[in-house]
């Protein structure tokens, strides 16, 4: 019934053609360096072949493996220039757009879901999908009270597809992992494949973007489309326009750029501190830049999409985040150290130097020691450099490092944030968020300070 290969026979073939077709490049690679074209050339021939057919196999199949590709999209910016500028390309497609499933598949899920009658709903409905993403695609309409709406119609055998794609993606995690220098693949697939039932449940997805769309309402910076109607696999919401962020990284202007970099940043820290909910999906294709903001046409808002995947944070993000950053600034080393220990990144089977993890921690951190941080995909590259080379002392120090599972959703989102913010090569005040809304990062003498302050100021 569905466009997307169902039998996990079909979908493990073609997964399991790419690291055979990587083999088979490199083959051919030799052999045009046996014949006498320049390494330079014979490389960047061989990049682009691998990312056409990553592209391909992956947007072809949507499911887990378009999850993935879009998950590493955003790391794009760690990789070396000259074999980034073919994946760049190919990946970032992965951020906005897949191929739709047809039109027959897609009323016929609408009359399952929605019932036969189901186009009485709205007085208007574009066949043609306005995107389509890894689960699911979304049409525009409009919706019976005069609303335009955005439905997102879920593809027939999307879970079981997910769940296919990426067990055999988890079994040659190893041949995927060059292509993003210091990052462990297997984590990541790992983490996806837990999500996997929490995205196909719309419900949930209503839920927690109903819930930011009432905490943001007449929000300065930040729209959340509302929730219309939703009922098993099919959500809609209010439409919002805009440039999408993809769009920004590749042609936006410089004012667009940073606008879209601080206010991702402040999305990033005031979700969780105000609706307990961490946003976990931050590739581009799920923002638009919006015109139109209370300070005029040129003030620009940030509309995000997809809550499909998020963390739930009761209390905004954990305390401990917060604290030791603070203390990674002050340079206080005994102090980082135990409190790492504390909450398991440090085993208790194991002894680290405190002033070599400082060391390791502190580029890291860079963003936040100073008023204003220009973000780059060098910077990028080479933080990811330092920790990816076996040679590095830092990479040593990061083998022994130990990641909670209570933080591993957080850890993922912010380093793609960081990898969209390079991408974007925007210029944000990262630590104004970062004392606005992260809990811990400020001192308890400061906040009791602010907090006699607003008392006199309303007094």
């Amino acid at each position: 019934m569905s466009d997307l290969p169902r039998k996990a026979v079909t979908r493990t073939a073609k997964l399991a053609a790419l690291p055979l077709g990587f083999a088979g490049r490199a083959t051919w690679g030799l052999g045009k360096r046996i014949v006498g074209e320049s390494a330079e050339i014979v490389g960047r021939e061989l990049q682009q072949r691998t990312a056409e057919q990553l592209f391909k196999v992956l947007g072809e199949l949507k499911g887990g493996a378009m999850k993935f590709g879009q998950a590493m999209s955003v790391f794009e910016s760690a990789l070396p220039e000259e074999v980034a500028g073919p994946y760049r390309a190919a990946l970032t497609k992965l951020q906005d757009a897949a191929p739709p499933m047809p039109t027959r598949t897609m009323h016929s899920v609408l009359a399952e879901r929605l019932g036969e009658n189901w186009s009485e709903l709205f007085l208007e409905f574009d066949d043609k999908p306005a995107a389509a993403a890894s689960i699911g695609q979304v049409h525009r309409a409009v919706w019976h009270d005069g609303r335009e709406v955005a439905v997102k119609v879920q593809y027939p055998g999307a879970g079981e597809a997910l769940l296919s794609d990426l067990n055999q993606l988890s079994r040659f995690a190893r041949l995927l992992g060059p292509l993003i220098p210091g990052m462990d693949v297997k984590p990541l697939i790992a983490e996806l494949k837990d999500r996997v039932s929490e995205e196909l449940d719309y419900s949930l997805e209503a839920q927690a973007q109903q819930a930011h769309a009432e905490e943001f309402a007449g929000d300065p910076d930040v729209v959340i489309p509302a929730v219309v109607h939703q009922r098993e696999q099919v959500l809609v919401t209010e439409w919002i326009d805009g440039v999408p962020l993809s769009q920004v990284i590749t042609d936006g202007t410089q004012e667009q750029r940073d606008r879209a970099g601080q206010l991702l940043s402040r999305f990033l820290f005031s979700g969780p501190a105000r609706t307990g909910l961490l946003h976990a999906d931050p590739h581009p294709g799920n923002f638009r830049l919006l015109p139109g903001g209370p300070d005029g046409e040129d003030d620009w808002r940030l509309g995000v999409l997809d809550f499909g995947t998020v963390d739930r944070l009761p209390g905004g993000l954990p305390d401990p985040i917060g604290e030791s950053l603070r203390m990674t600034l002050d340079g206080d080393a005994e102090g980082v150290y135990e409190l790492l220990r504390t909450e398991g990144f440090v085993k208790d089977s194991i002894e680290l130097d405190p002033d070599a993890v400082l060391d390791y921690l502190l580029p890291i951190i860079e963003p936040a020691q100073v008023e204003e941080f220009t973000f780059s995909r060098g910077w990028m590259r080479s933080q990811a450099a330092r920790i990816a080379d076996p040679r590095s002392p830092a990479h040593q120090l990061g083998k022994q490092l130990n990641l909670p599972p209570a933080y591993l959703l957080i850890h993922r989102v912010t380093l793609s944030t960081i990898g969209v913010l390079c991408q974007l090569g925007a210029t944000v005040r990262l630590r104004e968020e970062l004392e606005e809304w992260l809990p811990g990062f400020l001192a308890a003498e400061v906040v009791e300070a602010f907090g006699a302050e607003e008392s006199v100021a309303e007094a």
